[in-house]
């Protein structure tokens, strides 16, 4: 009888490396399994799995696969269905899937109801997420909650939850605009105001099956019994509370395969916990450590460019990922006069390309594509948005702009005038406003609030200035209007000012604008204007919902992460925005090369960066990032002296238990404990240098030293 391998070489076709196979054999205990981009390791989960039931016997109820999101989870069950038709379904899900029975299972027992304030489903809540978190932002900063802002806020709060901050230190969090701490924690109160009955957000979901599988043993037991077998795919990008689940499901048995690669971990400023890869045998001190290496999607040239490049991050495993594949030409940097010529440079080399599906561009922000979708639409070049920026288009700026614009077709509209005279440099109070508009009044509105409100010389000469500037834009085109609103009517200066006070990035706020005026440069009218952004936006939700085949493809670095193309063009790649001005601290620093690299490595062929030297205008510098690619380009001899260094020493320390016990003489045998990732257990022999400790079913010999050390265990009642 032929081997695994040689059996499934024959049916699918599929040959797998000498690592790929110590991963499918390793099937007993914890392994972390580091996968370089390219390496295979969708392929190879799926042949462990396989392994798993055809070769071990395993039933496929009895394993649990968890991926990152949904579109992965599919992609993992329709590919299991591929290789290995004649089985049954193994159990692939998210992590929030997961969460969400164990909390309902929970909430069952518990006796308490819980109403979903977050996603889809049947019927409408009563509350919802974003209501609640509109709500709470005007009563405690006294404005309208803007959409950036709401997201903000939203991701701050899944941040505190993701990362197990205690409810007591929220507010002293530092946030993305002021008082963010004190909304997050009101929402929280909000949520569970009502006894017996709580409203759960999709970070709940985990929060709470945490807390379940912490402190109910029959729950946890419950769950960790049903399955022998747990994977996770994508593991770089688990949060703390995420890894604290897995733990609890694996305690008894230990069987585990974490598939990760630390140098593709993006999601930090949403709870994603990279440093529990490094410090992965801290906590299962048996794991067995395997790195997949070999690239088999890009070219020589861009993985042994992109291998240096992120060797730059010092918090890292040291991994060589390596190629057999050929040459196909080097790597492209360019940089342009400005956007718009980097623009024109893509767009006619877009035309010249026959095969469109297998071409992308990149950026960091989704700002940057609005250019390229106008472009686009208008030339009739078929693209996909992987994340559609509808957001765009109802953001505050572009809402304010075309208020600005409505108003010179009748310079008497109170309520129209009322939204943006707060935007012209003013310094108006909202008292000032409302007394404004509690007044009847008749004719132009600058008239009337200098004739109504009691105000300063300074504030009477510049609404009499504005009003001047009002009578010139009727007879101006669009582009021209947006620069008067810019300058003339002081509205950069007031966004400045906004920026400044609510923390938001202006330079980004500057690029919308900018992008408007080149919208605005291609049409006659206002009117025009207006139906252009209309008509972008509805050809965004068909780009992202129903894209034409052969398409392009258009996404941000973080959305693209797992795709990859024949072509990659990465834009705007200038200082400010990879790394942005806020990437400052080694670690967020890290992370944004992280994020420059993963971009890298979605080409197979062909790899161009792209950046400009003017925008609006201020001198541009390229992106520091660039700069070191440029540099390992022009020194080939980093290319050829790459080293494999030892897997670094764990840095990060796991917090320690004040109630955890340091020691020895406190232990003794048939002492009841708790381990944080074992749970409850019994002292079954204690020596010099080692302690065995019965947990249920199962036993563990561990490190007495480290036990003490880091005070993992703590006493509990018998």
């Amino acid at each position: 009888m032929k081997d695994f391998f040689n059996r499934k070489m024959d049916e699918l076709h599929i040959a797998l490396n000498d690592i790929q196979k110590r991963a499918v054999l390793q099937t007993e205990g914890p392994l972390l399994l580091l996968a370089c981009p390219g390496s295979g390791k969708t392929t190879t989960m799926i042949m462990r799995i396989g392994y798993l039931i055809e070769e071990k016997n395993v039933n496929p109820k009895r394993i649990k696969a968890i991926t990152f999101s949904k579109a992965s989870a599919r992609d993992m069950t329709d590919r299991f269905k591929r290789f290995f038709p004649q089985h049954s379904p193994v159990d692939f899900s998210t992590i929030h899937s997961l969460g969400f029975a164990i909390t309902r299972t929970y909430m069952t027992k518990t006796g308490v109801s819980y109403e979903l304030i977050e996603g889809g489903g049947k019927g409408k809540p009563a509350l919802n997420k974003t209501q609640m978190l509109k709500t709470l932002y005007k009563q405690v900063l006294h404005e309208d909650c803007p959409e950036d802002e709401l997201n903000a806020l939203s991701t701050f709060i899944s941040s505190l939850k993701n990362r197990m901050t205690p409810f007591k230190e929220w507010e002293s969090v530092k946030g993305p605009f002021d008082k963010a701490g004190e909304i997050a924690l009101k929402y929280e109160q909000l949520k569970t105001k009502e006894v017996g009955h709580l409203l759960l957000d999709f970070d709940d979901m985990l929060t709470i099956a945490e807390q379940a599988m912490r402190v109910d043993e029959q729950i946890a037991e419950q769950f960790r019994t049903r399955y022998d077998y747990v994977l996770t795919d994508e593991s770089q990008d688990t949060s703390l509370v995420q890894h604290r689940i897995i733990e609890h499901l694996v305690a008894h048995h230990g069987n585990l395969c974490v598939v990760a690669d630390d140098d593709q971990s993006i999601y930090t400023w949403r709870g994603a916990d990279p440093a529990y890869l490094l410090d992965f045998k801290l906590v299962y001190p048996d794991a067995e450590l395997l790195m997949m290496e070999q690239n088999y999607r890009s070219s020589k040239e861009i993985v042994e460019t992109a291998a240096t490049f992120i060797t730059r991050n010092k918090d890292r495993y040291a991994k060589a990922m390596r190629t057999d594949n050929g040459s196909t030409g080097p790597i492209l940097i360019k940089q342009f006069d400005d956007q718009k010529r980097q623009l024109d440079y893509i767009t006619y080399e877009l035309l010249a390309e026959q095969d469109l599906k297998e071409v992308a561009i990149l950026f960091r922000n989704n700002a940057s594509s609005t250019l390229f979708v106008n472009e686009l639409h208008r030339r009739g070049i078929p693209f996909y948005m992987k994340d559609a920026d509808d957001k765009f288009f109802s953001h505050w700026v572009v809402e304010d702009i075309l208020n600005f614009m409505r108003l010179s077709f009748n310079d008497e509209r109170k309520d129209i005038f009322s939204k943006i005279v707060m935007k012209m440099n003013l310094f108006l109070s909202r008292t000032m406003l409302n007394e404004f508009l509690n007044r009847e009044t008749t004719g132009n509105v600058f008239d009337a609030m200098i004739d109504t409100v009691h105000l300063k010389s300074s504030q009477i000469e510049k609404l009499n200035d504005y009003k001047e500037v009002y009578k010139k834009i009727p007879t101006m085109r669009p582009a021209q209007v947006i620069r008067m609103i810019r300058y003339e009517l002081d509205y950069e200066v007031a966004i400045k000012s906004r920026a400044e006070k609510f923390g938001f990035r202006f330079e980004s706020l500057l690029s919308i604008l900018d992008t408007l005026e080149g919208i605005a440069s291609q049409v006659r009218t206002m009117v025009e204007f207006a139906n252009r952004l209309k008509e972008l936006e509805e050809a965004v939700q068909q780009a992202k919902f129903n894209p034409p085949a052969n398409a392009l493809t258009l996404s941000t670095f973080h959305s693209a992460k797992g795709l990859e193309f024949k072509r990659v063009f990465m834009i705007d790649l200038v200082k400010g925005t990879i790394p942005s001005d806020e990437d400052e601290t080694p670690l967020l620093l890290e992370e944004a090369r992280r994020l420059f690299y993963v971009g890298m490595t979605r080409a197979k062929e062909r790899l161009e960066l792209l950046s400009y030297r003017n925008s609006n205008g201020k001198t541009k510098e390229d992106s520091r990032f660039v700069n070191e690619v440029r540099g390992i380009l022009t020194k080939p001899d980093q290319l050829e002296h790459m080293e494999k260094s030892p897997v670094r020493k764990p840095k990060k320390v796991i917090e320690v238990n004040p109630n955890g016990i340091s020691d020895r003489k406190e232990l003794t045998v048939g002492m009841q404990v708790s381990h944080h990732v074992f749970g409850r257990g019994e002292v079954a022999e204690l020596s010099e240098e080692e302690i065995l400790i019965q947990f249920g079913k199962e036993e563990k010999r561990l490190s007495l030293e480290l036990i003490l050390a880091r005070r993992l265990l703590e006493e509990v009642d018998a």
